[in-house]
């Protein structure tokens, strides 16, 4: 019951937000709020732990290094058995 009334009270916060956004006309104020959600965005890429981390070097290393298979060869390979 305690979740549900958290996310209902999200919620109408999201919409008295849209509604003053859709009624403001001044650019200083929208420029302030792009700033804030542009200062609140993480990078995906640093919200995953060091093993996830050390997988995607690993991958970005082979893909440099030209040691992969590519989409149309893996799908190739996949039609040929199916």
């Amino acid at each position: 019951m305690f979740y549900r009334v958290i996310i209902m009270n999200i919620e109408a916060a999201k919409l008295e937000l849209m509604h003053l956004l859709l009624q403001t006309q001044r650019e200083s104020l929208l420029n302030k709020l792009k700033k804030v959600f542009e200062e609140e965005q993480t990078d995906w890429y640093n919200d995953m732990n060091s093993e996830e981390q050390q997988e995607i070097e690993i991958g970005l290393k082979q893909a440099d290094n030209q040691d992969f298979v590519s989409h149309n060869q893996v799908m190739d390979n996949f039609n040929k058995w199916h």
